[in-house]
C-alpha cells in the first residue's frame, strides 16, 4: 500500500469526508486494524482515480479497477476481499452512488476466494513424486507411504477420476493408521476395519462400501494381493432417504434472494439440472446458444451430456460472458491469460490455455499462483461462496427446509416429471447410469411425456 495515500496532507473537506466514512466502519463493526486498513484500501481507490471525482466514475471503469486489483499476485485472496468490503462501503454507504447499490458485490467477494491446494483442479496438477498427508498419532512405516503413492500412480494410469484418487488414498491411510502403521496381508484385518466403521463409527452404508472398494482396489491393483473371501461382516442398516426438493414458489423465492453471479449459477443448477461442480468448472465452449443447450463434460463417472439452456437467463448469461472477455483479453496484455487445461488437452495443444474458448464461465476474480507448480493463472471460482450464498438465500427466503445447491438438482428432476417428462429423458439429463437412480424422484409424480423444456421457463 502506498504510503502517500494515506500520509498526505489533507484539507478540512477531506478530512470531514474520512471522518464520516469512519463513522460508517464504527457502524459496521469494523475497527482495529481491520478499520484502519479498510480506510488505506478506500483512500488508494480514491486518490488513484488520476483527477476523476467519485460521483463521475460508473461500474465499467470500477469492474476495470478490480480487474487490475485482482491481477496483482502479490495479494491474497482475503486482502482482495477486504479491499472490496472497503469500497463497498465507501460507494455505497458514504458516497451513495445509484450504480453501486445493485452492484453485484457478493459475486465479487464469492470469486476472491482461492481453490485450496487440495482442490480436485490443482490436486490434478500435483506431482507423482511425493503424498503430503497430515501428521498421525501413528506414523505410517517407508514402504507404506510408498504403497499410497503407488494408488496415485495406478489411478492416473487408468484415467481414474481425480475425487477417486483422493478417496482411495484416504481410506488406504486409514486403514494402515487402523493397522498400525502397515498394510497387513491377512484379510481378516480387511473385515475388522469394515466392522469399526459400522459399528463404532456408524458411518452410512454407501460410506462403508466406498472405504471396501478402496481396499480391495488397494490389494488388488496396488499390492497385488489376493484378499481371498472376507466373509460375513456386520453392515449399516441402509435408510432410505428421500431428497429435499423445493416448490415451485419456493424456487422462485429463492432465485430473487441471489443477484448478480450467485443468480446466474444458481439459475443454471435449477433451469439445467447440473452438479454444482459440472456449473463451477462449465467453459466458454460448452454453451451453444444457436442450439440452446449446454454440453456437460467430465461429470460424475467421466459421462458427458446435453442439458437444456434455459431461454430465461441467456440475456444475462451473454452480458456476464462479454464482461469475462473483457477481463480475459486485459489478462492477456497484462502477461496472463492462461487456464487449466486437462493433462492430454495441454500437450496435444500447448497454446489452447490462452484461447478464450477454454476460459471457465465463472472464473475467480483474481489471479493466482498455484501451489505446486508456480503457474499464475485465472482458476475458476470457488465452490464455497455459492453454497454460502444458496444457504443464506434460503433463510431470507423463509424456506423451512434443509437448501442446498444440490437441492435445486432434485427440484429439477421432480419439476420435469411434474410437467409431463418421461423418466428416461430425466435419466438422460441427470446423467444417471441406472433409471433406477433416477426413480427415486417418482415419489412426486410420474407422468408420460417429454421434456422440451427447461423448468426454469416455466416459472
Amino acid at each position: 500500500m502506498p504510503e502517500e495515500y494515506v500520509k498526505r496532507k489533507m484539507s478540512d473537506k477531506e478530512s470531514a469526508f474520512w471522518a464520516r466514512y469512519a463513522e460508517k466502519l464504527c457502524e459496521k463493526r469494523i475497527s482495529g486494524h481491520n478499520g484502519e486498513w479498510h480506510i488505506r484500501r478506500a483512500q488508494q481507490f480514491v486518490y488513484g482515480l488520476n483527477g476523476l471525482k467519485l460521483r463521475d466514475i460508473d461500474s465499467a471503469y470500477f469492474n476495470g479497477w478490480l480487474d487490475e486489483l485482482g491481477r496483482d499476485t502479490s495479494l491474497q485472496d482475503w486482502q482482495v476481499a477486504q479491499a472490496i468490503s472497503a469500497l463497498r462501503i465507501l460507494l455505497v454507504e458514504t458516497v451513495d452512488l445509484e450504480w453501486a447499490k445493485t452492484y453485484d458485490w457478493e459475486g465479487r467477494l464469492s470469486a476472491c476466494e482461492d481453490l485450496d491446494a487440495t482442490h480436485p483442479t490443482l490436486a490434478r496438477e500435483a506431482s507423482l513424486r511425493s503424498i503430503s498427508a497430515p501428521a498421525e498419532r501413528v506414523p505410517l512405516t517407508p514402504e507404506t507411504t510408498k504403497q499410497l503413492q503407488r494408488i496415485k500412480e495406478v489411478t492416473r494410469v487408468r484415467a481414474m477420476s481425480i475425487r477417486t484418487e483422493q478417496t482411495y488414498i484416504e481410506w488406504a491411510r486409514r486403514f494402515a493408521i487402523y493397522c498400525g502403521g502397515s498394510f497387513p496381508k491377512e484379510p481378516g484385518k480387511v473385515r475388522d476395519f469394515l466392522e469399526y466403521l459400522a459399528l463404532v463409527r456408524q458411518v452410512a452404508p454407501a460410506t462403508q462400501a466406498q472405504a471396501l472398494n478402496a481396499l480391495v482396489f488397494l490389494y488388488g491393483q496396488v499390492l497385488e494381493m489376493d484378499l481371498g473371501v472376507l466373509g460375513a461382516y456386520r453392515r449399516p442398516v441402509r435408510k432410505q432417504r428421500l431428497p429435499v426438493v423445493l416448490s415451485r414458489p419456493e424456487t422462485e423465492a429463492l432465485l430473487r434472494e441471489l443477484t448478480g453471479r450467485n443468480a446466474l449459477m444458481a439459475s443454471l443448477l435449477y433451469g439445467a439440472g447440473m452438479r454444482l461442480m459440472e456449473c463451477v468448472r462449465l467453459r466458454v465452449k460448452d454453451i451453444d446458444f444457436g442450439n440452446s443447450y449446454i454440453r456437460v463434460v467430465e461429470g460424475k463417472g467421466g459421462k458427458d451430456r446435453r442439458v437444456p439452456l434455459p431461454e430465461r437467463i441467456v440475456p444475462d448469461l451473454q452480458a456476464h460472458l462479454k464482461k469475462m472477455k473483457q477481463q480475459h483479453d486485459a489478462d492477456l496484455q497484462a502477461g496472463f491469460g492462461q487456464v487449466f487445461l486437462p493433462e492430454g488437452v495441454a500437450r496435444k495443444y500447448p497454446k489452447a490455455g490462452r484461447e478464450w474458448i477454454w476460459q471457465y464461465v465463472f472464473p475467480a476474480a483474481r489471479i493466482s499462483t498455484d501451489p505446486r507448480s508456480g503457474v499464475k493463472r485465472r482458476h475458476h471460482i470457488n465452490e464455497n461462496g455459492l453454497q454460502r450464498a444458496i444457504k443464506a438465500a434460503a433463510l431470507n427466503a423463509g424456506i423451512a427446509k434443509r437448501v442446498t445447491c444440490h437441492t435445486l438438482r432434485h427440484s429439477f428432476a421432480t419439476h420435469l416429471l411434474t410437467g409431463g417428462a418421461d423418466i428416461r429423458t430425466v435419466q438422460e439429463l441427470l446423467g444417471h447410469a441406472d433409471v433406477s437412480t433416477t426413480m427415486i424422484y417418482t415419489h412426486v409424480l410420474d407422468r408420460p411425456g417429454l421434456a422440451g423444456r427447461s423448468p426454469l421457463d416455466m416459472l
